[in-house]
């Protein structure tokens, strides 16, 4: 006697969000923190908690025109970052600021 099993049609694998679906920021804290990463689009940025992807710190910021210069043009030969980490939950957020293309290059390299 021979049984047939039903093969089920699997499902394709989701695909990742594109990047188009997330926005780069620059992140300052009450506490001093300094965090690059990205956020969905439809982030409030207002909130002064939120969570932060892909997020890397500055740990030194290396530059010669202040912590807007990290948004603007990106770490520099002297920053020191931290490793990459998804933060679930960032509190006490003070500022937040857009990243220019160039920032983000530079981020990604560092």
């Amino acid at each position: 006697m021979t049984t047939k099993t039903k093969t089920s049609a699997k499902k394709p694998a989701k695909k990742a969000a594109p990047s188009k679906a997330r926005i780069p920021i620059l992140v300052t804290t009450q506490h001093r923190g300094v965090f690059f990463g990205y956020v969905p689009k439809s982030q409030d940025l207002t909130k002064r908690t939120m969570a932060l992807l892909d997020a890397r710190m500055a740990i030194y910021w290396g530059t010669e025109k202040g912590v807007m210069q990290l948004a603007a043009t990106g770490p520099t030969s002297k920053s020191q970052i931290g490793a990459r980490a998804d933060i679930p939950v960032l509190h006490d957020i003070t500022g937040v600021f857009a990243v220019s293309p160039e920032a983000v290059e530079k981020w990604a390299s560092a």
